[in-house]
């Protein structure tokens, strides 16, 4: 960050309450900073058309398009810049390269994954490795 530039914060959302939980706190750090956020979702054709919402391009722009604009509104009115940016990508490499020029990347601890359980999941871990900028993992207050 320079004189001349707003501090960065690349949030991705992915609309799990993980990630909801991240969302939230890069607003309040926007706040701090007198920053902004840059909200990332990222969408992917599925490698098979499923029943499910996401059967084909358009459904899954579509729905990834409404999660964003939901996880949105959750923080909208808070004062703060808010950028949402919908990318056609894996959720790694999307949020990788969202914070190529941020100050600060922020996740959650884990998205939709099927691996309840797990306190890490793998695009959290995959960022905090390859980031070319600090990191913070966040998990909702209820400690899910």
């Amino acid at each position: 960050m320079n004189a001349t530039s707003r501090f960065l914060i690349v949030a991705g959302v992915d609309g799990s309450e993980h990630s909801l939980a991240a969302l939230r706190w890069a607003v309040d750090e926007a706040r701090l900073r007198h920053g902004k956020v840059r909200a990332i979702t990222a969408w992917h054709y599925p490698p098979v058309p499923s029943t499910v919402e996401d059967s084909g391009s358009n459904d899954s722009f579509h729905a990834a398009e409404r999660l964003q604009a939901d996880a949105l509104k959750t923080v909208a009115g808070e004062g703060v810049d808010i950028e949402g940016t919908l990318v056609r990508d894996t959720a790694a490499t999307a949020l990788l390269d969202a914070a190529k020029d941020a100050d600060l990347l922020i996740v959650g601890s884990r998205g939709h994954g099927g691996f309840a359980g797990l306190q890490l999941g793998s695009i959290s871990s995959q960022v905090m490795h390859h980031a070319p900028c600090p990191v913070l993992v966040v998990r909702p207050r209820s400690g899910a």
